[in-house]
C-alpha cells in the first residue's frame, strides 16, 4: 500500500487549497506505466497501467520469466484493482506468490497481506445473502470472501505472526465478520455480554491497538478501525474521541473521512445538528462523497418527520433530502446500500414496486451494516403489505426486526408492521402481546393507539353480552388518552388522529358523556381546519356565522352524534340546530357525489330531529317528520311507534287507542312495539284484585314465554306489577305479612334477572330499592341505590322515590327538594307529587310546630285537588290540614302567632267541618263515616270554642304587647336622639380643638420665620465684620488676628476660662426661655487628618482671640442660638451641625503637648503667627506624619472628655 502521510510540514496549510489540491484518493499513487527490467537485455519493458489486457496471463508470464521483483507484481495487481478488476488483481498476486515461493519471507508476507486486503474488498462488494434463484453453495457471498481472507491471513501468520501489517488486516477482518453476526440480545443488569459479535469486536479493538503500538501511534487506519469497532459496540463517546484523534493527526484525510464518523457518533449521542455540521464539512471538502450526501439526506428526512405532511416545511425538507442529496449520492454510486434503502422508501410512496424491490435487494445484499439490511427487509415488507400479501409481509417484517436484534431491541416500525399483519390475520391475542412489549420498550403513540383500538373493539363486540369488559375499557381509555396527551408535546409535533378521538368518544359514551362530547368537538375543529380557504364563503360576518356555514361541509355522522349528545344533555334547542345542519351536510355530500349512503344518513338524522321536536313540545312538527319518513320507508317501525305514542299522549282513548291496536296487530313480534303496548296497558287498565287477571301481567308473561325470555322491559314490568300487588296486600297478621313478603321476593327476582341481562338497567335497580323500602324498611340502602340511579336516569320517578325515602327518614328538607325536582320534570300538575309535597310540609310543620309550614302544606293540598278535582281523598287532605292548623293555632304561644292566623284557622276549620260532612255523606268515602262525622262534631263543638277563646286572648295579648312596643319604641327614639346630640357636641368640640391647634401651629411658624430672618441678618453682620475690602485692588479678604502675648500655657488657661464662662451664659439663656435647662446633645465627628478635612464655610468661631470684646461677641452669638425656640432650631439643623463641627475643630487645634514644644516646633507654631494660617488654608503643605499623629491623638483625648 502507499505510505500514509502522518504529519504536515511547517508552514503547510491544513484545509487550504494546497492540501485539497493534492490527490489523496485510493490508488492515487499508481503510475500510468511501469518499466520492467529485462533479464537478457540491458533494456526495460514498458507496460501501460491504464490500458491493461483483459487476461492478465501474459503479464504474469512476463513477470515470472523476467524474475520481476515483488513491487512490480504489486503495482500491476493494484492497477487492476484500481479499474475494479479485483479478481485479476488477486490472480496476479497469487501467481506472484508462487513465483516468489523461495524468496524472502518478508516479500511473501507482503504479498499475502495484499491478497488478504483484496479479499476484504471483495467481501464488502459481495452480496450479504445468496441472490434469489442461485444456490447458496454456488453463491460467493461476503462469508465466502471472509473465509478466503481468513485462510490467507492464517498462512501469513504461520510465516510471521508478529508481522505489523497483519494486525490491521486482522482487525478489519474481525469488524467485517462482526457485521455479519446478529446483534446481541438484551441482557439482565450486571451480566457481561459474551455473544460472538461482541467477542469479534473486542478482538478487532485488540488488533488495532497492537497495530497502533507497532507503528508508534502513527497508524491512522488503526485509530479509525478502533473507533469503528467502538461505534459498533455502542460506545459512541469513545468512538467520537477516536475519530477526533484521527482528524487531528491527519486533517487532510478525505477517504475515509473521519468527519463522517464524527457526525455518526454525534447523531447517536443526539447531537443531530452538530452531526449535520460535520457532514457538511466533509461534503465541502469532497463534493463527491457519497457517504456525506446520503447522511445529510437522512438528516433532512428526520427533520421532515417532525412536521405534518400538510405543513409546507415538510415539503421543503423532503424535497431537499431527495433531490439535493439522495439523488446525487445515487448518481455517484448506484450500488451504495444506504442510498438504495433511502431511495427505495421514495419509490415506495410513489408505488413503483419493481424499483422498490430491486433497491431493497441491493441494500440487503451489499451492506455490511445490520441496520441497513433491516431497512431493506422493511421496504420489502411494506411492498408486500401494500400489495396484499400478509404472509410474506409478516416474514419480511420479522427479518427486518431480527436484523436489528429482535426481541426487546429490534426495529419498532417492523414490529408494528408485524402486529398489523397479525391483526389482518385475526390473531388479536398475538397482536396485543407484541404491542404490550413494544410499549414497554418505548411509549410509541402508534403502538398505543393500535393497542387501545384493539381493546376498544373488544369492548364494543361484548356490548350485548353478559361478559364484563370493564378492565379492557379502562386499558383502552388509558392508552388512547396517553396518545391524546402526546399530541400536546411541542418536541414531537404529532398530528392528532381522528380515529383515536372517535374511539374515545364511543368509550366515554355511557360512563362520561361530557368527555365524549369533548372528543367529538375536537374532531369537528380538526375537520373545520382542514377545509381549504378557497372553499370558504366570502362576506360572512362573525366567526360563529362562518362556523355554522362550514359545518355543512363536515361529516353528517359526526354532526348527528354531536346532536345526540346535546339531546342527552337536555340541550334540546342546540341539538335541533345541529341535526338540521347534519341534514344540510347530507344534501351537500350528495351534491359532491359522495359514495356514502346518503339516504340512510337522512333517514336516521330525520328521526333524531323528530325526537328533538317531541322533547321541545313541538308535536305537530314531529308528526310531520315521522309521516315523511313513513312515506319513504313504510316499514320504519320506530317512526310508526313514535307516531302512535304521540297520538296516545294527545288522545289516549280515541285516535291513540286505534293506532296502538293497529300497530300491535301488524308488528306484534317487534319487541319495541310490545314494550309500547305494555306501557299502554299500564296507563289504561283497571285495577283488579287478582294479579292473574291483570291484562298487563298477561301481556308480559306472553312476551317472556313466546317471544324473548330475556326481554328486559317485560321483566322490569313484571317486577313493577308484583311491587304494586305487594303494596296493596293486607298485613294484619303474620300469615298475611309472610304472603306479602313472598310477593316482594318475587318482584326482586324479576328485577335481579333484568339486572343480570343489563347491569345498567336503572329501572330494575330502582325497583329493588322500592322493595327494600316497602318490605324491609331498609331506607339507608335504598337511598344509596336511588342516588346511583339518579346519576344515570333522568326521570321524575327517581326523585319522587328519593322524596319518599327521605320523608320516612324524617329528613324533610331533602324530601321537599327531591319532590320539587320531580315536579319540575314535565309533571307540574301531577296530583300525586303535589299531595306528597303537602304531606311532607305537614309533617315538617307538625314536628317544628311551624304555622307557616302548615300553611304551605295546605297550599300544596289545594293544588293537588285542583289538578284532580274528582279525587275525593284529596278533598279530605285539605280538610285534615285545616283541622290540624286550627289545633296548632290553639296550642302555639301568643308570641308565635297573630290574631290574623287564628282568624284564618277559624275560617279553615269551618271549611273543614263542611268538607268532613260532605265526604261522610258521599257514596264511597275514603275513611269510615263515623270517623269523619266525629271529626266534624269535634270541630264544631270543641275546637271552634277553643279557637274563639284563643282569639280573644290573642287580641288582648296583642293590645298589651302593642302598648309595650309603643313605650319601648318611644324610649328607643329618645335614646337615639340623646346619642345623636352627644355625637354632635363631640364633633363640634373636636372641630374647635383642631382649629386652636392650627392657630398655634401658624403662630409657631411665623415665630420661626422671624427668628430665621434675625439669624440671617446676624450672620451677614458677622461676615461683614470678619472681611474687609482692599483699597487698592477692591478685593475682599479676611481680617488678620492679633498675635497673642504669653506662652502656650497661658493660651491654654485662657481658653479653659472662656469655655467655663460660656457655659453659664448658655444655660442661663436657655432657662430664661423655657423655664428648664435643655441639654443639647453634643455632636461628634469622625477624626481626620488636616490634609483630608473639608474647609468650613464659616471660620469665625475657630479664630483664637484675646480681646474681651471678641469673646463677648462670640458668646452673644452662641447665646442667641441656644435661646431660639425648638421650631426655629429644627429649621437650622444644618447650620448647627456646621457650628458644632467648627467648635470641635477649634478644640482639636488648640490642644498641644508642652513637652513637644522644643522637639517639634512646626506643630507648636501659634495659629496667628503667620499671614497664611495652615490650619484654615486647604492649600497649605501638610505637616510631618508624627506631628499629625500627635495632634490626632490629642484631639481624640478631648473628644473623650
Amino acid at each position: 500500500m502507499a505510505p500514509i502521510q502522518n504529519g504536515l510540514a511547517n508552514g503547510s496549510s491544513v484545509n487550504g487549497p494546497d492540501a485539497m489540491a493534492k490527490d489523496t484518493g485510493r490508488f492515487s499513487d499508481i503510475p500510468s506505466a511501469v518499466d520492467i527490467p529485462a533479464s537478457t537485455f540491458d533494456s526495460e519493458v514498458e507496460i501501460s497501467l491504464q490500458e491493461l489486457p483483459d487476461d492478465p496471463t501474459e503479464l504474469c508470464t512476463l513477470l515470472d520469466n523476467e524474475k520481476a521483483a515483488k513491487n512490480f507484481w504489486v503495482i500491476i495487481a493494484l492497477a487492476y484493482a484500481k479499474q475494479k478488476q479485483i479478481d485479476h488483481a488477486i490472480e496476479i498476486l497469487t501467481r506472484g506468490l508462487a513465483s516468489l515461493a523461495h524468496g524472502a519471507t518478508k516479500e511473501r508476507l507482503s504479498l499475502l497481506g495484499w491478497i488478504c486486503w483484496l479479499y476484504l474488498i471483495k467481501s464488502r462488494q459481495a452480496p450479504r445473502v445468496a441472490p434469489e434463484g442461485q444456490l447458496h453453495s454456488e453463491a460467493k457471498t461476503k462469508e465466502f470472501y471472509l473465509q478466503a481472507a481468513t485462510a490467507t491471513l492464517n498462512e501469513a501468520s504461520r510465516l510471521n505472526p508478529a508481522f505489523p501489517p497483519l494486525f490491521l488486516a486482522r482487525g478489519v477482518l474481525s469488524i467485517l465478520r462482526a457485521s455479519l453476526q446478529p446483534p446481541s440480545k438484551p441482557l439482565r443488569p450486571g451480566t457481561v455480554d459474551t455473544s460472538e459479535r461482541v467477542e469479534s469486536l473486542q478482538q478487532a479493538i485488540k488488533c488495532f491497538d497492537e497495530s497502533a503500538k507497532a507503528f508508534g501511534g502513527r497508524n491512522i487506519m488503526a485509530i479509525l478501525g478502533r473507533a469503528r469497532a467502538s461505534y459498533m459496540l455502542g460506545r459512541y463517546a469513545e468512538a467520537l474521541e477516536g475519530y477526533q484523534e484521527a482528524l487531528v493527526k491527519m486533517p487532510s484525510m478525505r477517504d475515509p473521512d473521519p468527519r463522517i464518523g464524527i457526525g455518526c457518533c454525534l447523531w447517536q449521542l443526539d447531537f443531530k445538528d452538530q452531526a449535520k455540521v460535520a457532514w457538511n464539512r466533509a461534503l465541502s471538502l469532497n463534493p463527491d462523497s457519497k457517504a456525506a450526501n446520503i447522511l445529510l439526506a437522512a438528516y433532512y428526512l428526520h427533520d421532515s418527520s417532525r412536521h405534518s405532511t400538510s405543513d409546507p416545511e415538510f415539503s421543503s425538507l423532503y424535497k431537499t433530502a431527495m433531490t439535493q442529496y439522495t439523488q446525487k449520492a445515487f448518481k455517484l454510486d448506484k450500488e451504495y446500500p444506504m442510498t438504495c434503502a433511502t431511495f427505495g422508501s421514495y419509490f415506495l410512496l410513489r408505488k413503483h414496486f419493481p424499483t422498490v424491490e430491486a433497491l431493497a435487494r441491493k441494500a440487503i445484499e451489499l451492506t455490511d451494516v445490520n441496520a441497513i439490511a433491516s431497512d431493506g427487509w422493511y421496504l420489502l415488507a411494506r411492498k408486500e403489505h401494500t400489495e396484499g400479501d400478509p404472509e410474506r409481509a409478516l416474514e419480511y417484517y420479522n427479518r427486518s426486526d431480527q436484523a436489528r436484534g429482535g426481541a426487546d431491541k429490534g426495529y419498532p416500525p417492523a414490529k408494528f408492521g408485524a402486529v398489523q399483519m397479525l391483526v389482518r390475520r385475526k390473531d388479536f391475542d398475538g397482536a396485543k402481546f407484541r404491542l404490550e412489549k413494544i410499549i414497554q420498550q418505548t411509549k410509541n403513540p402508534e403502538a398505543m393507539a393500535l393497542l387501545g383500538s384493539l381493546y376498544a373493539d373488544e369492548v364494543f363486540a361484548a356490548a350485548n353480552s353478559k361478559e364484563d369488559k370493564s378492565a379492557e375499557a379502562k386499558k383502552a381509555i388509558s392508552l388512547l388518552e396517553s396518545v391524546r396527551t402526546s399530541w400536546k408535546a411541542d418536541k414531537k409535533k404529532l398530528t392528532p388522529d381522528e380515529s383515536v378521538l372517535l374511539y374515545l368518544a364511543r368509550l366515554y359514551e355511557t360512563s362520561a358523556p361530557d368527555k365524549s362530547m369533548q372528543c367529538l368537538n375536537q374532531v369537528e375543529e380538526m375537520q373545520l381546519a382542514q377545509i381549504p380557504d378557497d372553499e370558504k364563503p366570502d362576506n360572512v360576518e362573525g366567526e360563529q356565522a362562518m362556523t355554522d356555514i362550514l359545518r355543512e361541509r363536515l361529516s353528517p355522522q359526526l354532526l348527528n352524534n354531536i346532536g345526540c349528545f346535546l339531546y342527552q344533555a337536555d340541550k334540546i334547542e342546540q341539538a335541533r340546530t345541529m341535526l338540521q345542519t347534519a341534514l344540510n351536510a347530507c344534501v351537500q355530500a350528495q351534491e359532491r357525489e359522495d359514495a356514502s349512503d346518503t339516504d340512510a344518513y337522512v333517514t336516521t338524522i330525520s328521526y333524531n330531529l323528530a325526537r328533538t321536536y317531541e322533547a321541545a313540545g313541538m308535536l305537530d312538527e314531529a308528526k310531520k317528520v315521522y309521516e315523511g319518513l313513513l312515506e319513504r320507508h313504510s316499514d320504519y317501525v320506530e317512526a310508526n311507534a313514535r307516531l302512535t305514542y304521540i297520538s296516545l299522549r294527545q288522545d289516549p282513548s280515541g285516535e291513540g287507542a286505534k293506532k296502538m291496536t293497529k300497530l300491535y296487530e301488524t308488528e306484534a313480534s317487534n319487541m319495541e312495539v310490545r314494550a309500547l303496548y305494555g306501557w299502554y296497558l299500564n296507563k289504561t287498565k283497571r285495577r283488579v284484585a287478582n294479579l292473574a287477571e291483570d291484562h298487563e301481567q298477561r301481556h308480559y308473561k306472553h312476551t317472556l314465554q313466546g317471544y324473548d325470555k330475556h326481554d328486559r322491559y317485560a321483566l322490569t314490568g313484571m317486577g313493577n306489577l308484583y311491587l304494586l300487588t305487594g303494596r296493596d296486600m293486607r298485613r294484619d297478621c303474620e300469615q298475611e305479612k309472610e304472603k306479602r313478603h313472598k310477593i316482594y321476593e318475587k318482584a326482586v327476582e324479576f328485577f335481579d334477572k333484568a339486572l343480570q341481562l343489563d347491569p345498567k338497567n336503572a329501572y330494575a335497580a330502582q325497583g329493588i330499592a322500592i322493595a327494600l323500602v316497602d318490605d324491609r324498611k331498609d331506607y339507608s340502602t335504598a337511598v344509596q341505590i336511588f342516588s346511583k340511579v339518579r346519576d344515570t336516569l333522568r326521570d321524575s320517578t327517581v326523585y319522587l322515590n328519593l322524596g319518599h325515602v327521605f320523608a320516612e327518614l324524617r329528613q324533610f328538607t331533602k324530601s321537599i327538594e327531591n319532590y320539587e325536582i320531580s315536579l319540575s320534570k314535565d309533571r307540574a300538575r301531577d296530583a300525586q307529587i303535589l299531595a306528597c309535597l303537602g304531606r311532607v310540609w305537614f309533617l315538617k310543620g307538625k314536628q317544628e310546630q311551624n304555622l307557616t309550614a302548615m300553611k304551605t302544606a295546605l297550599e300544596y293540598a289545594e293544588r293537588a285537588r285542583s289538578a284532580a278535582p274528582d279525587q275525593i281523598h284529596l278533598e279530605f287532605n285539605i280538610a285534615f290540614v285545616q283541622n290540624e292548623i286550627a289545633l296548632l293555632a290553639i296550642s302555639l304561644p301568643e308570641a308565635q302567632k297573630s290574631s290574623e292566623d287564628v282568624e284564618e284557622a277559624m275560617n279553615g276549620l269551618t271549611a273543614a267541618i263542611e268538607a268532613f260532612d260532605k265526604i261522610a255523606s258521599s257514596k264511597n268515602p275514603p275513611y269510615p263515616r263515623s270517623s269523619l262525622e266525629s271529626r266534624a262534631t269535634m270541630g264544631r263543638n270543641t275546637i271552634r270554642n277553643q279557637l274563639q277563646r284563643t282569639l280573644q286572648s290573642q287580641k288582648e295579648y296583642e293590645e298589651k304587647n302593642a302598648a309595650k312596643l309603643q313605650q319601648a319604641r318611644e324610649l328607643r327614639d329618645a335614646e337615639l336622639k340623646r346619642r345623636e346630640e352627644e355625637k354632635r357636641k363631640a364633633e363640634e368640640a373636636e372641630k374647635e380643638r383642631k382649629r386652636q391647634i392650627a392657630e398655634e401651629r401658624q403662630v409657631m411658624i411665623e415665630e420661626a420665620e422671624r427668628l430665621t430672618a434675625i439669624r440671617i441678618d446676624e450672620e451677614r453682620a458677622r461676615e461683614a465684620a470678619e472681611y474687609t475690602t482692599d483699597s487698592e485692588t477692591g478685593e475682599r479678604y479676611k481680617r488678620q488676628q492679633k498675635k497673642s502675648k504669653g506662652g502656650k500655657r497661658k493660651k491654654k488657661a485662657d481658653a479653659e476660662k472662656k469655655r467655663q464662662d460660656s457655659e453659664p451664659q448658655r444655660s442661663g439663656s436657655s432657662s430664661d426661655e423655657g423655664g428648664e435647662r435643655t441639654t443639647v446633645p453634643r455632636k461628634r465627628r469622625r477624626l481626620e487628618r488636616r490634609g483630608n478635612a473639608k474647609a468650613n464655610k464659616y471660620k469665625s468661631t475657630e479664630i483664637v482671640v484675646d480681646s474681651d470684646s471678641d469673646a463677648e461677641a462670640a458668646a452673644e452669638v452662641n447665646g442667641d442660638k441656644a435661646s431660639s425656640p425648638p421650631a426655629a432650631r429644627n429649621d437650622e439643623d444644618q447650620d448647627e451641625d456646621d457650628l458644632v463641627q467648627r467648635r470641635r475643630k477649634k478644640a482639636n487645634l488648640r490642644i498641644e503637648d508642652d513637652e513637644d514644644e522644643d522637639e517639634e516646633p512646626k506643630a507648636a507654631t501659634p495659629a496667628g503667627d503667620d499671614d497664611n494660617d495652615d490650619l484654615f488654608d486647604e492649600k497649605s503643605p501638610a505637616a510631618g506624619d508624627e506631628a499629625d499623629k500627635d495632634v490626632d491623638m490629642k484631639a481624640a483625648e478631648v473628644e473623650e472628655e
